[in-house]
Protein backbone atom coordinates (compact mmCIF):
# COMPACT_ATOMS: atom_id res chain seq x y z
CA UNK A 1 0.00 0.00 0.00
CA UNK A 2 0.88 3.20 -0.37
CA UNK A 3 0.50 6.43 2.09
CA UNK A 4 0.52 9.93 0.50
CA UNK A 5 0.67 12.99 2.36
CA UNK A 6 -0.50 16.55 1.10
CA UNK A 7 -0.14 19.07 2.82
CA UNK A 8 -0.89 23.13 2.30
CA UNK A 9 1.54 25.15 5.07
CA UNK A 10 1.92 28.93 5.48
CA UNK A 11 5.00 30.30 4.91
CA UNK A 12 4.78 34.17 4.75
CA UNK A 13 7.12 34.88 7.98
CA UNK A 14 10.50 33.09 8.44
CA UNK A 15 9.12 31.12 11.44
CA UNK A 16 6.28 29.59 9.03
CA UNK A 17 8.93 29.03 6.46
CA UNK A 18 11.22 26.88 9.27
CA UNK A 19 8.33 25.25 9.99
CA UNK A 20 7.44 24.18 6.56
CA UNK A 21 11.38 23.05 5.58
CA UNK A 22 11.31 20.44 8.97
CA UNK A 23 7.74 18.92 8.15
CA UNK A 24 9.30 18.57 4.50
CA UNK A 25 12.76 17.01 5.78
CA UNK A 26 10.87 14.80 8.35
CA UNK A 27 9.12 13.38 5.63
CA UNK A 28 11.91 12.85 3.94
CA UNK A 29 13.87 11.57 6.43
CA UNK A 30 10.91 8.54 7.15
CA UNK A 31 11.32 7.40 3.32
CA UNK A 32 8.74 9.32 1.66
CA UNK A 33 9.22 10.78 -2.12
CA UNK A 34 7.81 14.01 -3.73
CA UNK A 35 5.27 13.02 -6.22
CA UNK A 36 5.10 16.96 -7.05
CA UNK A 37 5.32 19.85 -4.52
CA UNK A 38 3.27 19.22 -0.98
CA UNK A 39 2.33 15.88 -2.26
CA UNK A 40 4.68 13.15 -1.19
CA UNK A 41 4.43 9.46 -0.73
CA UNK A 42 6.05 6.35 0.90
CA UNK A 43 5.47 2.78 0.25
CA UNK A 44 4.54 0.97 2.96
CA UNK A 45 4.43 -3.30 3.20
CA UNK A 46 1.63 -3.93 5.78
CA UNK A 47 -1.17 -2.14 7.57
CA UNK A 48 0.81 -2.12 10.65
CA UNK A 49 3.86 0.11 8.88
CA UNK A 50 1.29 2.31 7.88
CA UNK A 51 0.35 3.06 11.40
CA UNK A 52 3.43 3.45 12.66
CA UNK A 53 4.49 6.33 9.54
CA UNK A 54 0.86 8.09 10.21
CA UNK A 55 2.35 8.52 13.60
CA UNK A 56 5.45 9.84 12.47
CA UNK A 57 3.47 11.95 10.89
CA UNK A 58 1.57 13.30 13.21
CA UNK A 59 4.49 13.59 15.63
CA UNK A 60 5.93 16.28 13.10
CA UNK A 61 3.44 18.45 12.40
CA UNK A 62 3.64 22.30 12.46
CA UNK A 63 1.81 24.04 14.56
CA UNK A 64 -0.46 25.74 11.56
CA UNK A 65 -1.33 24.66 8.05
CA UNK A 66 -3.39 21.75 6.58
CA UNK A 67 -2.15 18.27 6.58
CA UNK A 68 -4.28 15.08 5.00
CA UNK A 69 -2.72 11.64 4.93
CA UNK A 70 -4.52 8.78 2.62
CA UNK A 71 -3.96 5.42 2.16
CA UNK A 72 -4.34 3.99 -1.10
CA UNK A 73 -3.77 -0.11 -2.11
CA UNK A 74 -0.87 -1.06 -4.91
CA UNK A 75 -3.73 -0.99 -7.51
CA UNK A 76 -4.99 2.17 -6.57
CA UNK A 77 -1.76 3.96 -6.51
CA UNK A 78 -0.94 2.03 -10.29
CA UNK A 79 -4.07 3.76 -11.93
CA UNK A 80 -2.85 6.62 -11.19
CA UNK A 81 -2.16 9.08 -14.69
CA UNK A 82 0.66 11.05 -14.55
CA UNK A 83 1.04 13.79 -17.51
CA UNK A 84 4.01 16.26 -17.51
CA UNK A 85 3.11 18.63 -20.39
CA UNK A 86 1.16 16.62 -22.74
CA UNK A 87 3.14 13.55 -22.48
CA UNK A 88 2.52 10.76 -20.49
CA UNK A 89 4.64 9.41 -17.34
CA UNK A 90 4.73 6.14 -15.93
CA UNK A 91 3.84 6.63 -12.29
CA UNK A 92 6.17 5.08 -9.50
CA UNK A 93 6.61 1.55 -8.91
CA UNK A 94 6.92 -0.15 -5.37
CA UNK A 95 10.52 -1.36 -4.00
CA UNK A 96 11.17 -4.89 -4.60
CA UNK A 97 9.89 -7.02 -1.86
CA UNK A 98 12.41 -9.59 -0.32
CA UNK A 99 10.88 -13.09 -0.32
CA UNK A 100 10.61 -15.76 2.31
CA UNK A 101 10.81 -19.35 1.43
Amino acid sequence: MWLVAMFDLPVVTKTERRQYARFRKALLKDGFVMLQFSVYARYCASEDASVAHRKSIKLSLPPEGQVRVVTLTDRQFGKMEVFLGKKRKETETAPAQMEFF
